[in-house]
């Protein structure tokens, strides 16, 4: 064994999920024992996780956790080594893990405190004989961990912030300092003074001994303002301790040639048309041209609102579009609309269903992803794991996964969709013209289907860029 790492979030597959930070949490720790690294992953106990871990060791307790006791709980599920921070006063709710009906909890900044609070105190001290090398933190919910380590000592522990959409910033009142157990010595510019009040995630930002975010193209958007969301400076300031991984794709879920009712490959592709035939006939969309879909969180973040200004010349160019996705109000009626206006050509659903996305890049040609940011992107991966081709902005990890066709790369064979600039609906009804004509040119379109198909997306060249980090972090 190489070494082992603690790693804290507020989701993780199989336990939680609300959006892909949950994916990478829970592929961490398999891909990692392949380089030789021990990973075990630290939850808040929420209600559900308290009664699936029934039963578990409580293996660190502190009674006054932010007004409450709170014990750490061990187990595995489903091979994954989990520690649960059991704190009923703080996690025991009914709703998701941020809030309930009414919004956020407004004790949100406490709450991941004490998940934070518990993670450098394990980190530190190790916990049942087992003792990290690597604090691990994700995104703003973790941040304080680090702040932690530097703060109220580190016992030898080293650490990493990755920061997977620095647009969630963990806010919180400057007045909170004290009751956050963090020190009114570093409240200033430099440290944890943040536009006069904190941010967790500023927190881990500055403290943490290395940096990472989920692609090397969002490392550097994060330096300029129209990316950093006001922590650009933090991270320019930091650039020597920053780098970008990939996330990679959990290729046993996501495989063409095992799964559905039409399996398929690159060098045979029959299921594949078998399977846009059962799709068209599921969502009542009969078209000539290429079936595109869009299965996304219905946000402007997400471009979605591009959508009504593009789709009428998409269809009338013998396109189709089926959309899977929740999010703003707006965005749901709008999509709705197109699907009125465009019976047979549009379809959507509005909500979310696991079995559903897979029968949708199973059948369909093209997956749009015009997002205006995108810290990595998994919709662009699992679009060219099943050679339904991607056109998506420039952006982040869409940049870095795509290779756009141009006449150079259609040439050498290596185009793997369509990438456009800027993220408007000018630029992206361009692209969406190229997919159709490219789509028209069956021979070109299978070049490109084949070569995505072909890309390694899986978690092994990421494992191994971890595995790096840690080991450096461990000598250094």
């Amino acid at each position: 064994m190489k070494g082992r790492v603690l790693s804290v979030a507020s989701e993780c597959v199989p336990l939680v999920k609300t959006g892909g930070l949950a994916d990478v949490v829970g592929a961490l720790p398999a891909a990692l024992a392949g380089q030789g690294w021990e990973m075990r992953v630290l939850l808040p106990a929420y209600r559900a996780l308290r009664a699936r871990s029934k039963g578990w060791p409580v293996v660190w307790r502190e009674a006054s956790l932010w007004s409450g006791e709170g014990r750490v709980l061990a187990g595995e599920v489903d091979g994954l080594s989990v520690l649960l921070l059991d704190a009923p006063h703080l996690f025991d709710r009914e709703g998701g893990p941020y809030g309930g009906p009414a919004g956020d909890w407004p004790d949100n900044p406490q709450r991941y405190a004490a998940l934070s609070w518990v993670a450098a105190a394990l980190a530190r001290d190790g916990v049942a004989g087992w003792k990290p090398d690597v604090l691990h933190a994700h995104d703003w919910q973790a941040g304080l961990a680090p702040a932690y380590l530097a703060y109220h000592g580190s016992g030898g522990c080293r650490s990493v912030m990755t920061v997977h959409n620095i647009a969630f910033q963990g806010w919180a009142r400057a007045a909170m300092l004290g009751d956050l157990r963090l020190p009114a010595s570093a409240f200033h510019p430099g440290a944890l003074e943040y536009y006069g009040g904190l941010s967790t995630l500023k927190a881990g930002l500055v403290t943490a001994d290395r940096i990472t975010t989920v692609s090397p193209r969002y490392a550097e958007e994060l330096m300029r303002p129209e990316f950093g969301m006001g922590l650009e400076g933090v991270i320019a300031a930091r650039a020597g301790v920053v780098s970008g991984i990939l996330n990679g794709v959990d290729l046993s879920v996501w495989s063409p040639g095992v799964e559905g009712a039409n399996p398929y490959s690159a060098r045979d592709m029959a299921g594949k048309a078998a399977a846009r035939s059962g799709l068209s006939n599921e969502f009542g969309v009969d078209v000539p041209g290429p079936l595109a879909i869009v299965v996304s969180r219905l946000t402007d973040q997400k471009g979605i609102d591009l959508l009504p200004a593009v789709v009428p010349e998409l269809v009338a160019a013998g396109g189709g579009l089926i959309v899977l996705g929740s999010g703003d109000p707006g965005l749901e009626a709008a999509v709705t609309d197109l699907a009125a206006r465009f019976p047979g050509r549009v379809a959507a659903k509005i909500g979310y269903d696991e079995g559903l996305s897979h029968r949708l890049f199973q059948g369909a040609d093209a997956v749009l992803v015009p997002s205006r940011f995108e810290p990595c992107g998994l919709t662009q991966m699992y679009g060219l794991r099943y050679g339904t081709l991607p056109v998506v902005a420039a952006t982040g990890g869409l940049a870095d996964t795509v290779i756009g066709a141009t006449p150079a790369s259609l040439a050498a064979g290596v185009a793997t969709g369509i990438v456009f600039h800027p993220t408007d609906a000018l630029a992206f009804g361009q692209a969406l013209r190229q997919m159709v004509r490219l789509h028209a040119d069956r021979k070109a379109w299978s070049r490109m289907q084949a070569a995505a198909m072909a890309q390694p997306l899986g978690w092994e060249a990421s494992a191994a860029a971890y595995a790096a980090l840690y080991a450096g972090l461990k000598k250094g």
